[in-house]
């Protein structure tokens, strides 16, 4: 657990650092595309101020578009108690409790570090899973906390639209024209290689954050499972979830990689069928995770 939370740490500024090279990369040659030098300073300005402002207020905007709303311990007692439990033995503060009014079974944890975290559950997985399955949920998403994956989910996420919202803008530059003179052939050259960029950076992007997503929801499986030493309850957990048919009213493509399972039913009893699906896929398959845990029971 520790090897991990040191290795999410290094990944992240590693991240960090990979983002800034390929942001003044891309600007660089956005701007000999389009022979306006300004557009470099201004992606790498850009790109800055808006991970630093979106890391800070992320969480917020992820709990106003899942219409989540804070409870205390008097509103759920038992719900309370069992992060509170869990929280102690993992080692971790207590974060806030959210709850999505959504019969639509699921969950995720957002957050910035585990100072600052918090675990959104709906009220139809309260419904539907005893107390055993749900402390296997919770045990994944505190070991997402624990692990720093939703601070290096955060980062991944940022990256992402930020490459595609610099893409978007020079498609439009070079489509609507920039300064055209005294560019000569090695203007040309650098807007055929803009033009590649902007149409597979983000392509490339995304498929980086699905690989990093599927990673850390088997990690936080494993983890999970070894915090209750009952795999059990987890499976059970994620089959009954697998088995629901209730689309997620309040998920969107943004934010489903957050969740224990993928909010949109169709994909989930679908699953990742061959590679190509698989890699545009934000969760590992339900049967898959759920043989890795029958794995770890023999373990625990």
């Amino acid at each position: 657990m520790y090897t991990q939370i040191a290795s999410n740490k290094r990944k992240t500024w590693l991240l960090i650092g990979a983002f800034i090279i390929f942001i003044t990369l891309i600007g660089f040659v956005f701007s000999q595309a389009t022979n306006n030098h300004s557009l470099l300073y201004f992606a790498v300005g850009f790109s800055i101020i808006y991970v630093i402002i979106s890391y800070f207020y992320s969480d917020k905007m992820v709990l106003a578009v899942s219409r989540a709303h804070e409870i205390q311990k008097k509103d759920n007692p038992q719900l309370y108690r069992l992060v509170e439990n869990l929280s102690i033995t993992a080692g971790l503060p207590t974060p806030k409790i959210y709850i999505i009014s959504d019969n639509a079974p699921n969950a995720f944890a957002t957050g910035r570090d585990p100072k600052h975290s918090m675990v959104v559950v709906t009220s139809g997985i309260l419904e539907m899973l005893d107390k055993k399955e749900l402390e296997g949920v919770l045990a994944h998403e505190l070991s997402h906390i624990g692990n720093y994956d939703i601070k290096l989910m955060t980062i991944v996420v940022l990256l992402v639209s930020v490459i595609a919202l610099i893409s978007d803008w020079f498609i439009r530059i070079a489509i609507w024209g920039g300064d055209d003179e005294g560019g000569g052939q090695m203007q040309l050259i650098f807007l055929v290689i803009g033009i590649i960029f902007a149409i597979l950076a983000p392509i490339i992007a995304i498929l980086i954050q699905l690989a990093v997503s599927r990673k850390r929801e088997y990690l936080a499986d494993a983890s999970g499972a070894l915090l209750t030493r009952y795999p059990e309850g987890l499976e059970d957990a994620l089959q009954k979830i697998s088995d629901d048919t209730k689309p997620l009213k309040e998920a969107n493509k943004a934010t489903a990689h957050m969740y224990i399972v993928n909010p949109f039913r169709s994909n989930v009893k679908r699953g990742a069928n061959g590679l190509f699906a698989g890699l545009f896929s934000t969760h590992p398959p339900i049967e898959e995770r759920i043989k890795r845990l029958k794995e770890m029971e023999s373990k625990v």
